[in-house]
């Protein structure tokens, strides 16, 4: 399973009331309630991460994987989505990497909170959680993506 993940809004709730709080890294801390919720995907599925924050590029893997274990979370594989030099929506980066890697990606979830990933092609939007910015990712939210079937047709 690859859960290809935002981090803002998704892992760091939104939130431009409160300034986040940054860990000794220098990156923000994420929610606990996030941290629990993406923990339990990953232990329950064996997931791996895909990044397509626009924080992607910002950090080696080292450091990502870093920043993950610090946080609370383990997971043994953490990538990327390739750097987005057309500035693409993340829709389309989304599409572009599908399209790239469709004969060896059967099985993933998208976590994102970008309103642009309603306008995916529905066999690939059924495969979206899509969180409320200001919240983040819940525990409601890991278990409908846990109810989601374990693998895609795509065409």
């Amino acid at each position: 399973m690859l859960l290809l993940l935002d981090i803002d809004g998704v892992m760091i709730p939104a939130n431009s009331w409160k300034k986040p709080e940054f860990l000794a890294d220098g990156f923000p801390a994420f929610s606990n309630n996030a941290t629990d919720a993406l923990q339990k995907i990953i232990i329950e599925t064996n997931a791996s991460i895909v990044l397509t924050t626009s924080h992607k590029f910002n950090y080696t893997l080292e450091q990502w994987n870093d920043i993950f274990k610090t946080r609370g979370i383990k997971v043994d594989n953490i990538s990327r989505l390739p750097e987005n030099k057309d500035y693409l929506s993340r829709k389309n980066e989304i599409l572009n990497w599908l399209h790239l890697t469709k004969n060896s990606v059967e099985n993933f979830i998208i976590i994102d909170d970008d309103k642009s990933l309603n306008g995916l092609p529905k066999n690939i939007k059924d495969r979206l959680i899509q969180t409320n910015a200001m919240i983040g990712l819940t525990n409601e939210l890991a278990e409908e993506s846990l109810k989601l079937p374990n693998s895609l047709e795509l065409v």
